[in-house]
């Protein structure tokens, strides 16, 4: 049976004490009911090792950076290793989100480079992939999500794709609160696990494949209805501890 999950985007959010709080809320939430799903956590970079002590006992609660530097260490101010982030307390990292794509002109050859970094010290991976509006409307979605893929992920071997957590982020809706149907989000789901299950064989059976574009407290039950939506990938609607739960809650 595949995972469940839950993650937290904060992005560039929160301070301090406001991250600190939300942890503490959200953990307490967690354990008060029992869920099936595991929850994972990405805070800014100064709060890592914060978040990863309060964490740390519990088995179904991670924590993941939002992104990792291609090289192991070296004169690259501003950068983070994967390697400090392991030593910080992370157990994941987020990689190709559409927000470093498109700021930040990350392509596969540098996105591929962190994937190996990452998986070289032992961090789980949520890779991002994803299609803009231009691309959908001119039909080129499915052949945009399985080339992202096709030039990083596929290039891994079976063991290696063990430790990734696929995540489809529809570019075009991504803090628009325009959301992508159910049925939209299931047709690209399904699309990606057809295209790791020809490259992997049964291996794709057991990756999960989160949904990452405006899912929130009222279209999550529709959206992990669908066969092959495993979660979410959740950006505002995970800063508020109510709605945050309430998504995981809506996984069973």
């Amino acid at each position: 049976m595949r995972k469940k999950i839950a993650a937290a985007n904060w992005k560039m959010n929160l301070n301090m004490s406001d991250a600190l709080q939300l942890t503490h809320d959200v953990m307490k939430g967690f354990n008060a009911v029992a869920r099936n799903c595991e929850i994972i956590l990405a805070p800014s970079f100064p709060y890592l090792s914060y978040i990863a002590g309060l964490t740390k006992e519990n088995n179904s609660i991670h924590v993941a950076a939002q992104d990792c530097s291609a090289h192991s260490h070296g004169a690259y101010t501003g950068e983070v290793s994967a390697q400090q982030l392991k030593s910080a307390g992370a157990t994941h990292v987020i990689l190709g989100h559409s927000e470093r794509r498109t700021y930040h002109h990350e392509q596969s050859e540098i996105l591929y480079e962190k994937i190996k970094q990452a998986l070289s010290h032992n961090l789980k991976i949520i890779f991002c992939c994803g299609e803009t509006l231009q691309q959908r409307n001119s039909e080129k979605h499915f052949a945009t999500v399985t080339q992202q893929l096709e030039e990083t992920v596929f290039k891994l071997d079976p063991k290696e794709l063990s430790q990734v957590i696929i995540a489809y982020e529809p570019v075009w809706a991504i803090g628009t609160g325009i959301n992508a149907t159910a049925a939209q989000a299931q047709e690209m789901h399904q699309c990606i696990r057809k295209e790791t299950r020809n490259k992997f064989g049964n291996e794709a059976d057991h990756l999960p494949i989160l949904y990452g574009g405006s899912c929130n407290e009222k279209n999550a039950a529709e959206l992990f209805a669908q066969p092959d939506i495993d979660g979410g990938l959740i950006g505002g609607a995970s800063l508020k501890t109510e709605s945050f739960l309430a998504i995981a809650d809506a996984l069973g």
